[in-house]
Formats: structure tokens, sequence, C-alpha cells
């Protein structure tokens, strides 16, 4: 029997790969790969002449997400970590990312590059960035800001109101998207470990917002991670609406919180709302119902609009935090009915509006804007998008657009 061939790469390589690849110890990878932790600590030793197979390598690559060539390069690429530990406790160190957040923030990071190389193409210039804040400004303040730049009224917030938030959502999400960023749902990322992300940038920066939350927490998410790049902070956030965090590395959380709830809620409308007032100070007999239907006119979470009364002095901590942590019992039983829901059913999914949904519109309408102009094949946008050819016409049509021709432009 021949011997396998060695796959001659730099170890270095490897342990860049998987460590970037949020396996920060080898034994992670190695039960994955199914082999001894010591097998592959020795291929990422330099001074150990063991080398893994090409059919090793596969797999390698595989579970690091990274093309077979990357490993055959000089030295590591440079590391894209735009990344801040926002939610790092004094004293603790950086924070570990897993290997599906890790990918998230890859993925993201390259559809951005694509992007910027797709209006290349086009001859297309890319409005800067403007809208931006200072930790030091009046939350408050820089909320009725984000309302004025994006055309948010009450009355305008109003007519989105609906059972789930999923309406509020997209209303923000096509404002923002107008704004000049770029928004994703990150599909891979576990509810429990992040809610969204932000890579800040002049021109086209980035949200993400986690899909596996509710449509509501995605809204809050969205506005918290726009203040993170009106700030030009890129960072990682798990959102907590109460308010108790370490100082120093936390001051960002807590101004992006605050003036993402200033934004969703503006302080005067609640406070003139005839249910606010009848209520009075400190109140702790607001009924599910009311809070309920408060929230549903704003597009948000009961624990949010609750949040802001307590701000504003409308109702007691003690009464928050009793129904903050009925809030999240009922959450956790909701997202365990579903998972056995999903398991016992097979849901049919619409895959054009899946894509749309994760990708966002102006990605998706550059990538067929260069197609309409046989800059790239009608191959390369499936095989951006993941998406299958016969597909592509339904895109078409929820993103927008239809081709007739050059003029349709």
């Amino acid at each position: 029997m021949a011997p396998r061939v060695k796959a001659h790469v730099n170890p270095a390589l490897l342990r860049w790969a998987r460590e970037t690849a949020g396996f920060s110890t080898p034994a992670e990878a190695a039960a994955l790969l199914n082999i001894e932790e010591t097998q592959l600590t020795a291929w990422e030793d330099a001074a150990s002449e063991e080398k893994p197979s090409i059919p090793q390598l596969r797999k390698l690559a595989a579970l690091f997400r990274r093309p077979l060539a990357v490993f055959y390069m000089a030295e590591p690429p440079m590391r894209f970590a735009v990344m801040r530990d926002l939610r790092r406790l004094p004293g603790t160190g950086p924070r570990h990312y897993s290997p599906a957040l890790q990918l998230e923030i890859r993925v993201a990071n390259e559809r951005r590059e694509l992007a910027l190389e797709l209006a290349a193409d086009l001859d297309r210039e890319i409005p800067k960035f403007i809208l931006a804040a200072t930790e030091r400004e009046d939350p408050e303040r820089v909320g009725e800001r984000i309302r004025a730049a994006l055309g948010v009224t009450v009355e305008l917030q109003a007519n989105w109101k609906d059972v789930d938030g999923r309406a509020g959502f997209n209303a923000w999400r096509s404002r923002i998207e107008e704004a000049g960023v770029l928004v994703f749902q990150a599909t891979r990322i576990e509810a429990d470990e992040a809610s969204g992300f932000a890579i800040a940038a002049d021109t086209l920066p980035v949200i993400a917002v986690n899909r596996k939350d509710p449509p509501t927490r995605r809204t809050f998410s969205l506005l918290h991670e726009l203040v993170h790049l009106m700030v030009r902070v890129s960072g990682v956030s798990d959102l907590e609406t109460d308010a108790q965090r370490p100082p120093e590395d936390q001051r960002v959380e807590v101004f992006c919180n605050h003036t993402a709830a200033a934004a969703l809620i503006p302080r005067d409308a609640l406070l003139a709302d005839q249910r606010v007032i009848d209520h009075g100070p400190e109140s702790t007999d607001w009924s599910d119902s009311i809070l309920s239907d408060l929230a549903r006119q704003f597009n948000v979470s009961r624990e949010a609009l609750l949040r802001r009364l307590l701000t504003f002095h409308r109702t007691t901590p003690d009464f928050y935090q009793r129904k903050r942590a009925q809030y999240i019992a009922e959450y956790l039983a909701t997202r365990e009915r579903q998972k056995e829901k999903s398991v016992d059913e097979e849901i049919k999914r619409n895959m054009p509006r899946e894509t749309i949904s994760n990708f966002g519109r102006p990605l998706i309408r550059m990538l067929l804007s260069n197609y309409y102009q046989d800059r790239i094949t009608l191959s390369e946008v499936s095989g951006y998008l993941g998406l299958k050819v016969k597909h592509i016409p339904k895109l078409e049509q929820i993103a927008g657009l239809r081709y007739g021709g050059p003029g349709d432009l």
C-alpha cells in the first residue's frame, strides 16, 4: 500500500486557521476531526516533522472554513480583528467567541468587501455614512436625532404595529439601509451568545442581528448596533436592557442601550400616553395587556417598554425585575416549544425571501445589477448567495428588480 502523500504546509497557518475559526485549544478541534489532540498539536509545531495528509488537510479546511490554498501561504494573513469585546469584566481578559460567531463576523466582512467591489465595478460612488455621536452626548438627544435622520415619526411608527413586531423590524431596517448601512441577519449564532454585532466604517458599515431572536429583540439590536456605528466602535453585543454593568469597558454598551431605547420609545410620546398618565409615578399595577399594547405601539418587547417606564420613574425596580423574570421564563418556554415543533414538523422554506432577509436588499441589488451588465454570470450570483438559479426570478421580484434591459437599471 502506497504511503499517503503529506501536505507540506506551514504549521503556523494551521494554528492561525484554528484560532481564527474560534477554536481556542487544539482539543476542541481535534475532537471534531476525530483525531488525537497530540496529533493536531504536532501538525502545528514548527519543530515537528509531522504533517497532515491531503485528505486530512481537506478536513481541516472544511472545519476551519478556509480555502485549501490558504494553508500553503508563506505566513498567516493579517487577522481581521475589529471586534472589541464590550462584555469583558475587569481583569477577565479577552472574551472567547464561538466558531459560529467567528464565522458570522468573517462572512459579514467578506460580504462588505464584495459590496465594495461590486459598487466599484458599476462605477457607483457609495455615500459616506454620516450619522455620528459621542458617548458624552445626552442619549435622549441622540435618539431624537436618529429618528429625524431616518424620517421616523410617532404617527409613522404607529402604522407598523403588528402582532410579533416583524413590520417594525423591516421598516427600521430599510431606513437604516438607506442611510448607507449593510444589514445582515446571522443564522449560525445561538441566541444566548450574541444578539448582534457591528463593523464600524465610514463607507458601508455593517450591522448583523441574530435571526434566532424574536423580531422585537432584533429591532432593539438593530438600533443598538446603529449607535455603535455612530460612535465608530465595532463590537459584539448580547443585549441586556437591565442597567448595571461594570464601568470602563461597559460605557459604550450603556450608551448604546439608552440611545436605542430613546430612538424606539421617544420620551415625550411615552409620557403623553393617557395610560401612562393615568398610572402616575412609581406604579406597580401595570397589567400585561396594557404593557403588551404599549410595546406593540412602539414595536418593542415588553421588557424594553417596561425598562423605559422605569427610566422615567413610572414603575419601581422591584416590579421591573419581577416582570423581567416572567418575560424571560415565557421566552425560554416559547423557544422550547418552537424547537419541538421544528422537529415534529417539516417547515417549508421560501428560499428567495430568506435570502433577502439574510443578505439585505442593497447587496442583492448590487449583485443583480452587475449581472444585468454582464459583469458577472448568473452562476456567480447563485454562488455568492448560496441560492439555486431557479430561485433568481422570484428573488428579483422580492428585491424590487425586474430586468428588461440596460435602461431599467
